[in-house]
């Protein structure tokens, strides 16, 4: 039988070219396949979900609270199957597994793409990789957006509502940009079903191709290694093979990594959508985006508001707040393989601190975006007094500023000390070495 199956799929040749690929052995690799692992299972649970989810805005009674024949209480579909699924044994409990999978997919990609940069494994000859996992963290933070609309409750009524909003703000294109992707005008019948396709279809589609395409890639130029492999065997692929080896590693973590997920999902509840009711044109006081997009919110909090009419088309604070901004900020994080000017492949991971310059540089960026974050909360840091609503947007901009400012050559004045320190040490040892011959 192993010897018809090899004839037709000539699987010896996989196995030659492929399952004995050596993979590192360092704990730092294994965020990339945490990213994976979490995918996985958000794909699964979302396909348990999406049985018994109804991707409709159509009005039915409430099942859970009907009230008279004189007077129904109606609620849109989408809403009531939310309802029904939080009631379905276990249906609450995949919520949550589906929920804080969303979330540790997104974190561990930002924790693999600092480690990337950091270590320098962005350089030739992976610089296309770097490329598709910034478009796999910006697709995955698009596709738990919209996974957030989907309940339907007024929590996601005044999501997409700004969401929309948003959108209408491009200059020129914005009213028919906003209904062209949300299926009309906000609020319109064909939002569900048009969010719904979006979140489980086209977003894990692409998300689904960028994963293979990254994998393919990885596989073909090979991992960056670990220091140490430079001493072991300068410009071989050091670590273990995957079939025998690191397969079984990689079942164990994902065994794991669920375990501990399914546990913390278990007591730690999510989105409550029974709190929020169904969906109302009354606004929701306080309501943010998740901790990944929440930086973007901080810059539109920050932005005094203007308007600029140019050839027809209004540019506004929230046009250059939620879009402009954030393009900057991401067409900077494309351009970082080509700031590189090195000519040779880069084969082994690099010390952060030889390179001072670029770990200031992503320190800065880290701080930026933390005290972006924080303003994202300048309506209740008004609220509790640190600040007031005359100088806040004032002192939030200086920190916007000057705390990365600082960071950036603090960091590069501690990367030297520590380098005059190791110095310093190398000529002792090399002066006692003298001295004793």
């Amino acid at each position: 039988m192993n010897q018809w199956l090899d004839d037709r799929l000539h699987i010896s040749r996989l196995n030659d070219k492929f399952l004995r690929k050596a993979f590192p052995v360092h704990h730092s690799f294994f965020l990339g396949e945490i990213t994976l692992f979490s995918l996985i299972v958000l794909i699964i649970t979302g396909i348990l979900l999406a049985l018994a989810y109804e991707p409709s805005n159509s009005l039915v009674v409430n099942s859970f609270d009907p009230g008279t024949k004189a007077d129904p209480n109606l609620v849109p579909a989408a809403y009531h199957s939310a309802l029904k699924i939080n009631a379905m044994p276990f249906g609450d409990m995949l919520r949550r597994i589906h929920h804080w999978m969303a979330n540790i997919m997104v974190a561990a990609a930002v924790i693999h793409m600092m480690r990337i940069y950091f270590t320098g494994a962005f350089k030739k000859p992976r610089e296309i990789n770097w490329w598709i996992g910034m478009l796999l963290l910006i697709f995955a933070s698009l596709t738990a957006v919209t996974g957030y609309i989907l309940p339907y409750d007024n929590y996601a009524y005044n999501t997409v509502s700004v969401i929309y909003a948003i959108t209408k703000s491009v200059p020129w294109v914005g009213d028919w940009l906003a209904q062209a992707a949300f299926a009309g005008r906000f609020p319109g019948e064909g939002i569900i079903p048009r969010i719904y396709g979006y979140h489980i279809m086209l977003l894990p589609g692409i998300l689904l191709a960028l994963t293979g395409a990254h994998m393919l890639i990885m596989i073909k130029q090979k991992h960056t290694q670990p220091q140490y492999a430079k001493r072991l065997a300068y410009k071989k692929i050091v670590g273990v093979p995957l079939m025998t080896q690191q397969t079984p590693i990689m079942l164990m973590l994902a065994l794991l990594f669920t375990g501990l997920v399914v546990l913390f999902a278990a007591f730690i509840p999510v989105h409550p959508v029974e709190y929020y009711g169904p969906p109302s044109p009354d606004p929701i006081s306080g309501i943010k985006p998740d901790w990944y997009l929440l930086w973007v919110f901080g810059a539109l909090a920050i932005i005094p508001g203007f308007e600029l009419e140019v050839l027809g088309g209004v540019i506004s604070a929230e046009f250059v707040g939620a879009m402009v901004f954030p393009g900057i900020i991401m067409a900077a994080m494309f351009a970082v393989p080509m700031l590189d000017r090195s000519k040779d492949n880069m084969y082994y991971a690099e010390n952060p601190t030889n390179h001072p310059v670029r770990l200031g540089a992503g320190v800065a960026f880290l701080v930026m975006m933390i005290v972006l974050s924080v303003a994202g909360y300048k309506i209740e840091l008004i609220q509790s007094g640190i600040l007031s609503s005359a100088n806040a947007n004032t002192i939030l901009w200086i920190l916007t500023i000057g705390l990365p400012a600082i960071s950036y050559f603090a960091t590069i004045g501690i990367v030297r000390l520590i380098r005059a320190i190791r110095e310093a040490d190398e000529r002792d040892a090399l002066a006692h070495a003298h001295a004793d011959d």
